[in-house]
């Protein structure tokens, strides 16, 4: 049977269509390159061991730098605390018999040997003792008697090598009672030498430290 030529071109046209209009093949997937994922990782580890050994080293800094700063303030509550003990030695008085001037042995020498040793120990120290009498007697007379009194306490000290330079005396009579009483526990109390640190103060050394 002989097709006609118009059926024959349609036949073609419906071939050709269908074979122009079917599926595109799927898209292929690029594989990756084990050497660049090999480099990644590398570059990764690397990093990550750099931030670790950072974070490790700045960790010890602090661990060091807290160390040191607590060092430095128990150095410094240390020095404090023997600056204080030091000033309460020096600040011991030492007391009289009525109308005497002369140290007593016993407590009070040893309480002006403890002086002498801080004075030793620390020879960038000045002091200042200051004579003081109970309300007996004239004002004037007890003016000269506080002032013995302190120039013998100074004596006890330059005797034993301090030089007088660091020593100043003062009499404050009886104006200055250490009681306000009018007993003769009150006079005893009164009848003494106070001692005041005039210079080299800020630091001090304990004697034998």
């Amino acid at each position: 049977m002989r097709l006609s030529l118009a059926t024959t071109l349609g036949i073609s046209a419906i071939l050709i269509a269908s074979a122009c209009g079917g599926n595109p093949p799927p898209p292929v997937t690029p594989q990756p390159d084990p050497d660049s994922i090999a480099r990644a990782n590398a570059q990764r580890d690397s990093i990550a061991r750099e931030t670790a050994r950072a974070d490790s080293l700045r960790r010890v800094r602090e661990r060091e730098e807290r160390v040191r700063r607590q060092r430095t303030t128990d150095s410094l509550a240390t020095i404090r605390r023997e600056t204080d003990a030091v000033r309460a030695m020096i600040a011991r008085r030492v007391h009289f018999d009525f109308d005497k001037s002369a140290v007593r042995v016993g407590e009070d020498t040893d309480v002006l040997n403890e002086k002498l040793a801080v004075l030793q120990a620390n020879p960038g120290l000045s002091i200042e003792i200051t004579g003081h009498c109970d309300e007996r007697g004239t004002d004037q007379y007890n003016v000269a008697l506080g002032n013995r009194r302190a120039i013998s306490a100074r004596k006890f000290l330059t005797d034993r090598g301090i030089d007088a330079s660091r020593i100043t005396v003062e009499s404050r009579g009886e104006e200055q009672p250490a009681d306000a009483g009018h007993t003769e526990s009150a006079w005893a109390m009164n009848r003494r030498s106070e001692f005041t640190i005039t210079g080299g103060g800020s630091v001090l050394k304990r004697p034998g430290m």
